[in-house]
């Protein structure tokens, strides 16, 4: 059985784990999961993808309760259905339960639909929209047509979300390269709002804040009806051969226009880098490119945590090799098919 210190990644190694775990049928232990969070142990979303996982490979799982900072998971037969339901409930991270599923089911070689229930722009992950317009993108480089419909916003605390996910499995996912971005094509920005938030025009002004730091955008913006009132905002660089991300959500105390500048400065930042991928893609990339076959080669904006947790686990599970040099990063996929 293969054991894992869950202190180094809070819970990214047990998003990454329990995918790998649940393709290659290998056991595992997980401990110490999320220990150094204010509230260690299972969340809603994470306690959702290991059920959710364990269903799809018939696990023997101990432990999986909400809180718990210990599970052992004993995968035996993986069948992938051609549709998920799933209920995280309340604003548990639909996006960080993708992470942990989207693994498995793309290499099905099936058409699999997915809807989940849940929090779409919760604090701690990547907004749904980030998801459509920039993780996809990444993910059909590798060969895996993906659509990602939002029918329903999801904020803090009360959720309510739904999404659904038309996935194209393959057999075998392609190695990418992203090194060189080439031209800049496009500034975008798309910025969500709660409908009792129209009459302050917060939506509009989230995106004229982007403009204050990147300059003109252009910029499209929606107002939903959501069981929690709360704003999201998405900031998009549009490359000849990549695309960088920064999203942002809004909070009590802060104006419409701090966060656009926020994401503004921050979406900046990833520009000025000269890197494919922004630091929020560069760990969620690291899986595929190992489980793909032949090398796969990209530069970051930075070795974040999640991106040395990411490496550490996939090379533990899969006995893939990672090369860094510099903000470089060279995948020696294994070619894995199931």
């Amino acid at each position: 059985m293969i054991e894992l210190d869950g202190a180094i990644g809070y819970g990214q190694v047990l998003r990454t784990a329990i995918a790998l775990s649940t393709l290659t049928l290998q056991p595992i232990r997980i401990f110490n999961i999320r220990i150094n969070r204010p509230n260690p142990g299972l969340r809603p979303q994470h306690l959702a993808g290991v059920l959710e996982a364990a269903k799809l490979c018939h696990a023997e799982i101990k432990n999986a309760k909400i809180g718990s900072t210990e599970i052992i998971y004993i995968p035996k037969r993986l069948e992938v259905p051609e549709r998920i339901v799933t209920d995280i409930r309340t604003a548990g991270s639909i996006t960080l339960f993708l992470q942990t599923i989207l693994p498995i089911v793309v290499l099905s070689n099936k058409r699999v639909s997915l809807t989940i229930f849940g929090g779409t722009d919760v604090p701690g992950s990547p907004t749904i929209n980030y998801y459509k317009r920039v993780f996809s993108y990444y993910l059909e480089n590798f060969g895996v047509k993906i659509n990602v419909d939002i029918e329903k916003y999801g904020f803090y605390p009360k959720g309510g979300g739904k999404v659904k996910v038309e996935i194209e499995g393959v057999k075998l996912l392609h190695s990418v390269k992203f090194v060189e971005r080439g031209s800049l094509r496009e500034v975008l920005a798309f910025s969500i709002a709660s409908r009792e938030l129209q009459k302050a025009k917060v939506a509009e002004r989230q995106i004229s804040g982007v403009e204050e730091i990147i300059g003109k955008v252009n910029g499209s913006y929606q107002y939903v009806d959501t069981l929690s009132t709360g704003t999201s905002l998405l900031a998009i660089a549009e490359y000849d051969n990549c695309v960088l991300g920064k999203d942002g959500l809004g909070e009590k105390g802060k104006t419409a226009e701090d966060v656009g500048r926020e994401v503004g400065m921050e979406l900046k930042k990833s520009m000025e880098s000269a890197a494919c991928l922004d630091k929020f893609m560069a760990d969620q990339i690291l899986i595929f490119a190992a489980l793909a076959k032949g090398t796969s080669e990209f530069t970051i904006e930075e070795f974040t945590d999640h991106v040395e947790t990411n490496l550490a686990v996939c090379e533990k599970l899969l006995n893939t090799k990672f090369v860094k040099s510099e903000n470089k990063i060279k995948v020696e996929g294994i070619g894995f098919s199931i």
